[in-house]
């Protein structure tokens, strides 16, 4: 199925649902909805991702009123999606810590990896590493929401830093400012995760 729709344009389909046509608007979500899904996929757990789909295309119905095509629709719609990512982040409350003793010696060689990275292409290799995927979300559960979102989208997804500002309606210093001093706070909180694991290993 061609979820493009070429012969219907975005405005046209906006026009039918805010003057009334409710049921138009399954064409936005059958357009748009594989791009939504990628972007949730890639900050919130498969468990909870389908329900945070769902928040997205209620908030873009919600504000559909508000669109006022200064910018792609694609666009406007990747912002409020991203806002749904970051307010679940907002929203959670860890219910537990992520045990030390099933830290693996692999996971303490990512470790070390991590704290010597310099580059960006260095942070996003070992990033992508199996054993790095239970360490990095202890890290990233630390930080706040918009650290989190800010870290995730600069360093790990390489979307460029005016984009983030824009997806995030944050100034282009201030997600550079944040960028990097959530990354400082990862690593610390790395660092402090190896150093307890060094004592642990001492007992």
């Amino acid at each position: 199925m061609d979820n493009k729709l070429p012969d219907v344009v975005d405005s046209e389909i906006i026009r039918r649902v805010t003057n009334g046509e409710v049921n138009a608007f399954e064409l936005l979500m059958e357009k748009y909805g594989d791009m939504v899904s990628r972007i949730v996929s890639r900050h919130i757990p498969h468990a909870k991702s389908e329900e945070v789909v769902q928040d997205v295309f209620v908030r873009i119905y919600q504000s559909l009123g508000s669109y006022s095509a200064k910018s792609p629709f694609s666009f406007w719609l990747s912002k409020i999606a991203v806002r749904c990512c970051y307010d679940f982040w907002r929203q959670q409350h860890r219910k537990k810590e992520f045990a030390l003793s099933g830290l693996t010696e692999d996971h303490q060689n990512w470790i070390d990896a991590v704290q010597a990275a310099e580059s960006r292409e260095v942070f996003e290799r070992e990033a992508s590493r199996r054993e790095a995927a239970e360490v990095l979300e202890y890290a990233l559960g630390k930080l706040s929401a918009e650290d989190r979102m800010v870290l995730t989208m600069v360093y790990l997804e390489g979307i460029p830093v005016a984009e983030v500002a824009g997806l995030l309606g944050r100034t282009v210093v201030g997600v550079k400012v944040r960028a990097h001093r959530s990354r400082h706070k990862m690593r610390k909180i790395i660092s402090s995760l190896l150093g307890e694991r060094h004592k642990e290993d001492g007992n």
